[in-house]
């Protein structure tokens, strides 16, 4: 699939979804939520995990502001939830997505960013927010995801004031797992997708669709649905055969790296 906007491409069981508006920094048009929407949609069945990258020296710079136009109440509504089902179908897919970032992870770029399961920034990648600046707020679910990577207070912060957070800094912050060298980020990304979808597929939709709920869940209630989860999982034939290759000593020990 390849539109003006992404280019995805299939390598073995994984896909390569790049963003390709290097001339904007990869500007968040609807033409662009749309094709992501489409392309999640759309993954053939083969697929294991999948990578996001953005065309150029940025990763994503947030909303096409050239596309803002005034919308009634409900037009902003509609809008921002169909900002919502996309970014609903990178989160709680079909596949496990790792983020390859650099350059700005900025406004809908970090709503974007945030919706992946893995991060990894290379040196160059800097986090903004500035939709408070600007006399708008996130409409793409950053609201929700961002938080729970950074906390609100840091979120509040960054809004009302315009910080920014350099790769170093958003590291610790919690904005990625992974802080590689400059022009490194899209390879380490490709190295732990490939890792990712050698897992037994039940494991990582429940580590997707499960853990993210379970986590929002009372304890009580927390606790069965890992119960349930757990005996669904183990019940695999997939699972059945690994702990079986472990147990014969043909499945590698965990060591310390």
């Amino acid at each position: 699939m390849t539109s003006k906007d992404l280019h995805l491409d299939i390598q073995d069981d994984i896909a390569i979804i790049r963003l390709t508006r290097g001339a904007k920094r990869n500007a968040l048009s609807d033409g662009l939520i749309l094709a992501l929407r489409d392309a999640f949609e759309k993954l053939p069945s083969t697929v294991r995990a999948a990578v996001i990258d953005g065309e150029g020296p940025h990763f994503c710079a947030g909303l096409d502001l050239s596309e803002l136009k005034e919308r009634d109440a409900g037009q902003g509504l509609q809008h921002s939830r169909m900002w919502h089902a996309a970014l609903e179908l990178v989160q709680h897919g079909p596949v496990p997505v790792v983020a390859a970032l650099h350059g700005a992870v900025v406004g809908g770029g970090l709503e974007l960013a945030s919706a992946c399961h893995i991060r990894v920034a290379d040196s160059t990648t800097f986090y903004a927010l500035p939709e408070g600046s600007r006399g708008i707020f996130v409409g793409g679910g950053g609201s929700v995801r961002i938080p729970k990577l950074i906390g609100a207070a840091r979120m509040t912060d960054m809004m009302m004031t315009g910080r920014v957070y350099n790769a170093e800094d958003g590291e610790r912050a919690g904005f990625a797992q992974y802080l590689v060298a400059e022009g490194t980020a899209f390879d380490k990304a490709l190295e732990l997708a490939k890792r990712v979808a050698t897992n037994a597929p039940l494991t990582n939709y429940a580590l997707m669709h499960a853990l993210p709920r379970i986590a929002e869940q009372p304890a009580d209630h927390g606790f069965f649905t890992e119960a349930l989860m757990a005996g669904i999982a183990q019940a695999a034939p997939d699972a059945k055969e690994r702990v079986r290759a472990f147990l014969d000593g043909k499945a590698a020990k965990v060591r310390k790296s």
